[in-house]
This record gives structure tokens, sequence and C-alpha cells, in this order.
């Protein structure tokens, strides 16, 4: 049986309505019925699909300019989506690549926090610093009421 080319919407939306409701998107072809698409995402991820549902995007239309010419007008394909929704034990690892616990992203930042804070404590005072090691001292300021003399 020739396979149908399902490729993964990847969007915050597909991935939210992938942990929440247990649904994928997919770009599949405008002939594409549901039927097809249901036999062709349990083929291919040995899942057990529910429900199936189609959307057809309509192409939008663009303006091409040219030099001293009117704009063409002309429009993209129109291109199908299919939401699908699996069994609740089952799984596509689809979004596991991507996805990083939050835990290890707060405890990676709150350990970088502390390490500049302790490199920050072991330097000496950043003012001066330079002028220190060329041997001047501190920097004369003005004060606003001699009037230069």
């Amino acid at each position: 049986m020739k396979t149908m080319p399902l490729r993964p919407r990847m969007s915050e939306k597909a991935y939210a309505s992938s942990q929440d409701f247990n649904t994928y998107v997919f770009d599949v072809p405008t002939s594409a019925n549901k039927a097809s698409v249901s036999s062709a995402v349990a083929e291919q991820f040995n899942v057990t699909v529910e429900d199936v549902r189609l959307a057809v995007v309509k192409g939008k239309a663009k303006k091409s300019y040219r030099k001293r010419a009117r704009p063409v007008v002309g429009h993209r394909a129109k291109s199908k989506k299919a939401y699908v929704r699996i069994k609740a034990g089952d799984n596509i690892a689809i979004f596991e690549a991507m996805e990083e616990p939050k835990e290890t992203i707060v405890q990676k930042a709150v350990k970088k926090a502390g390490e500049k804070a302790a490199e920050k404590s072991a330097d000496q005072p950043k003012q001066g610093r330079l002028r220190q090691a060329f041997g001047r001292g501190q920097r004369q300021t003005q004060s606003k009421g001699s009037g230069g003399k």
C-alpha cells in the first residue's frame, strides 16, 4: 500500500492541542480524505485513531509589483490540515526532541545567577580598577559653584 506523506505542523497551537487534547495536526495532500488520513496515521505511528477532522486553508491573494506596470495579483496554493485525535494511552513523539522539562530550565537560570553573583563578589570593586592599574588616582570632578577659579 502506498503511504501518504504526513508532515506535522510545528506551531504553538498544535503543540498545545497535542498536550491538552491528545490531538495532533498534520499537513496532508488536498486529495486526502478522513479514511485515508486515519489509516496512514495508524500505520505510520502505530496508534489507535479516534477522530479525524479536515480543514482546507485557502491560499492568500498576493500582489506582485513590476517596474512601470500595474501590480499583478496572484494566489498562494491551497493546503489541507488534518486534526487527528488518538486514543488516550497512545502517544506520537513529534515534539519530544524539542521538549525540555521546565524545572531544569529554571534550575539552570538559578545556577547561572548564583555563579555570576559569586564571581562579582570575588572580583575587586569595578570602579577605578583601570585607573589604579595605571597608577592614577581618583577622577577629579568639577564643583558647580566654582566658576573656574
